[in-house]
């Protein structure tokens, strides 16, 4: 949990990121959730009526602080992807919640943000069509779940094949890679699987999953990244959207490096380079 404020205090240390370009997020409301999640289940998340199983699945047991926490988690990819359809980029500093499904939390997720995201944007008429990128080292089980069978959405998740989850969604696109992937071997698949998700239709926004775990050092990833890598690999899909003036929204995913420093960096590199793919007049 901790490097989410590493992260927000790394780029204002960086100097490239101002006070006033870091936003608290608004909490996501039982309405808006709704559009992604079984309403039976919010309101037992939110009551704190969840069973010992059910907290032990997500990872960690309920307060009021995780709902808020949650709800403000999807709140703020759901605010990011607003400013990133004015701006042309914009991201969640944490997010990323992807093994959520419609009536279950799982692997520290609780709400889906990018489900929500997509389903809150098409019901207000802002987007038709929306492309997810997952590129977690984990697969995005709980998006699949949610969206997996939505036409509007082109769901595609590139994830260790031997890594949690071990029973995996369909989604639109997987790409299961084996252990010791490198830098190599990886963008070659997601160069192979951004082509495919263009050829699958024009999109109106992108939500990229950035995550930071396929790193090399990354005690739960195990497809040996090195930072450099990882760098290329948002490079590639950012310049695939933008290049198309298809607005991207970030949202952090998983990071488990220890030390936690190498996870912020990897972060912190992402936030930057996303940053130079803004539209001219937001920089």
């Amino acid at each position: 949990m901790e490097k989410y404020a590493l992260l927000r205090a790394a780029l204002l240390a960086s100097g490239d990121f101002g006070p006033e370009m870091l936003h608290l997020p608004p909490a996501a409301d039982d309405a808006t959730l709704g559009l992604a999640h079984c309403p039976q289940y919010i309101q037992r998340v939110s009551q704190g009526l969840l069973s010992a199983d059910e907290q032990r699945a997500i990872g960690f047991p309920w307060t009021p602080a995780m709902v808020e926490r949650s709800r403000r988690s999807a709140g703020a990819t759901l605010a990011a992807a607003r400013a990133a359809l004015r701006d042309g980029v914009a991201a969640n500093l944490a997010g990323g919640t992807h093994h959520a499904h419609y009536a279950r939390g799982e692997g520290f997720c609780v709400f889906n943000d990018a489900a929500v995201t997509t389903r809150a944007l098409r019901a207000a008429g802002q987007v038709q069509r929306v492309a997810i990128i997952d590129c977690d080292v984990h697969q995005g089980n709980g998006t699949a779940d949610i969206l997996g069978n939505d036409t509007a959405v082109f769901t595609c998740s590139l994830h260790g094949a031997r890594n949690f989850p071990f029973e995996k969604a369909q989604s639109h696109l997987d790409i299961e890679l084996p252990d010791g992937t490198g830098d190599e071997t990886y963008l070659q698949a997601l160069d192979g699987a951004l082509a495919q998700v263009m050829a699958a239709g024009a999109f109106d926004l992108c939500i990229y999953l950035a995550g930071a775990d396929p790193f090399v050092g990354d005690r739960l990833g195990r497809l040996s990244l090195s930072e450099q890598g990882l760098l290329e690999r948002d490079r590639r899909v950012l310049d695939c959207f933008r290049s198309r003036d298809i607005p991207v929204v970030l949202a952090m995913a998983g990071g488990y490096a220890r030390p936690i420093e190498d996870t912020v960096a990897i972060h912190a590199a992402t936030i930057r380079l996303a940053k130079q793919f803004a539209r001219p007049a937001s920089r």
